[in-house]
């Protein structure tokens, strides 16, 4: 199988945690040859348990053998990051936001276009089985008209030195901008495009620059409606990341397949939507049907396809497009916790 050589920028994070071990290192396309950290020594180490090149700058990075750079810097450089990949030639795959302002997404989507390589954002719980499950049973109409839907991303992150997310001039905001990005995109992915949208955010318990606690009303151009809640201030074993899918034909249930992890806790609640009134409202005590799907690896999946667009020189199916929507819904949503108005998409 032809494979896809891949360089890391900003190996010590997520990269360490998930991407690299998880996604770019067991993928059937992909080969990882460089690494660049500003943390020099942890960089050498992931290198050397690797058995690959330990880039001692940028610059001998993107001067390397690789086709494509995965961007996992904190979110104040991607778009200088993105920029310089690009120039160099590089595909980019980019981690979430994909700038810091919608002026800065569309920039590096036009670098990216005028150097001819591919820019993808890494909105990886689209690559779910369980999520792609349950927009399989929406298209089909098992849960009839959408109506409602929730979803909730919450962790403890109390305030800590050099934490890049607490700080607004490098992270652009706090539990919103971090959380609620995936569980925007993932609804936009299950309902359609928002429409519109009102949003509080607050510093609850943290008291650090950026938001500790935030929630979204949005409604969608399908006449449904969803809320987004997302907190870095409620106890990681008190916060149960539940997806909540709610149509006028059953719902969908679901704990845990909003995360890192490769799969959670999802049933569906079907039943027959020209059933008569039922003035008891009886709730019926029986078990749903599990969705369970065999588990996909979210960073594998999302490191192949993007393998695959560029060998099989076509769009990514989470392109920049996918990223500069999601940065636009975001901007919209700071807007309306400044201003106190309902902002129009």
């Amino acid at each position: 199988m032809a494979t896809v050589k891949w360089a890391v920028w900003g190996s010590c994070g997520i990269a360490k945690r998930r991407t690299i071990p998880e996604g770019l290192v067991p993928a059937d396309n992909a080969e990882l040859v460089s690494v660049y950290d500003v943390d020099a020594q942890a960089n050498a180490e992931m290198a050397d348990k690797l058995g690959i090149t330990a880039a001692a700058s940028e610059a001998e990075l993107l001067s390397s053998a690789a086709d494509a750079v995965y961007i996992a810097t904190p979110a104040y450089l991607h778009h200088e990051h993105v920029l310089a990949a690009v120039k160099a030639g590089k595909h980019v795959l980019c981690e979430k936001p994909l700038g810091m302002s919608n002026d800065q997404a569309a920039a590096m989507i036009a670098a990216a276009k005028s150097a001819g390589v591919q820019l993808g954002c890494a909105l990886m719980m689209r690559f779910s089985s369980q999520h792609q499950a349950a927009l399989k049973m929406i298209q089909d109409g098992k849960l009839g008209k959408m109506v409602y839907a929730r979803a909730q991303l919450s962790c403890w992150y109390p305030p800590m030195d050099n934490a890049w997310r607490q700080n607004l001039s490098q992270g652009g905001g706090g539990s919103l901008m971090d959380l609620g990005g995936h569980c925007v995109d993932l609804l936009e992915m299950l309902l359609g495009p928002a429409d519109k949208l009102a949003c509080f955010t607050n510093n609850s318990v943290h008291g650090y620059e950026s938001e500790d606690s935030a929630t979204t009303l949005l409604n969608f151009a399908s006449g449904a409606m969803a809320t987004v809640d997302t907190f870095f201030c409620v106890p990681d074993t008190s916060s149960k990341n539940a997806l909540e899918l709610y149509g006028s034909g059953g719902s969908i249930l679901a704990t845990g397949t909003i995360g890192q992890g490769a799969a959670g806790q999802m049933t569906a609640y079907l039943s027959d939507p020209n059933a008569a009134y039922d003035a008891d409202q009886a709730r019926d005590a029986a078990a749903g049907t599990p969705i369970a799907p065999d588990p996909v690896n979210m960073y594998r999946a999302e490191v192949e396809e993007f393998s695959a667009a560029i060998l099989d020189k076509r769009p990514a199916a989470i392109d920049a497009a996918v990223g500069l929507r999601s940065q636009k819904v975001l901007s919209a949503c700071y807007e309306s916790a400044r201003t106190g108005k309902v902002i129009q998409l």
